[in-house]
């Protein structure tokens, strides 16, 4: 279960107000969880502090069904060469088996290794390298 379903149920015990309890107690999470959500913060924190079920409601069915969402600023595209990609990309595969290295070779209280194959399969990107980068690097499916 996500967030949003998650706040839509808890928003379903509070519309039908059967329970006090229930309600107070899904109204704390609510607040909690509606926090970290893509709406209107201040409209958010309105609907909280008066305990607007209703308003509640519209927001979380404005979560369920967003808008479509504005084209991204037409910036100054980025374009980088390919030396620049590979360079990045051997980068990147040199700290992930670093990563999985250090993690596989850590002793576990005795003379030799653990012996487990290391569960790492993701690390941030090498800060040498643009932001820009590691995102063409993924929309051309190579991250």
């Amino acid at each position: 279960m996500n967030a949003v379903e998650k706040i839509r149920e808890q928003t379903d015990v509070i519309v039908a107000g059967e329970d006090r309890l229930k309600i107070v107690d899904a109204w704390a999470l609510v607040t909690r969880l509606i926090g970290r959500m893509p709406v209107d913060q201040s409209e958010a924190k309105r609907v909280i502090d008066d305990k607007d079920a209703a308003g509640l409601d519209a927001l979380v069915t404005k979560l369920e069904n967003p808008e479509a969402a504005p084209p991204p600023a037409a910036g100054p595209a980025q374009e980088f060469t390919l030396h620049e990609l590979n360079d990045a990309m051997r980068a990147f595969r040199k700290r992930m088996k670093a990563a999985r290295l250090a993690d596989e070779s850590t002793l576990a209280g005795h003379y030799t290794t653990a012996g487990r194959s290391s569960k790492i399969d993701a690390i941030e990107p090498p800060t040498e390298f643009p932001r820009a980068i590691w995102k063409q690097l993924a929309r051309e499916g190579k991250l």
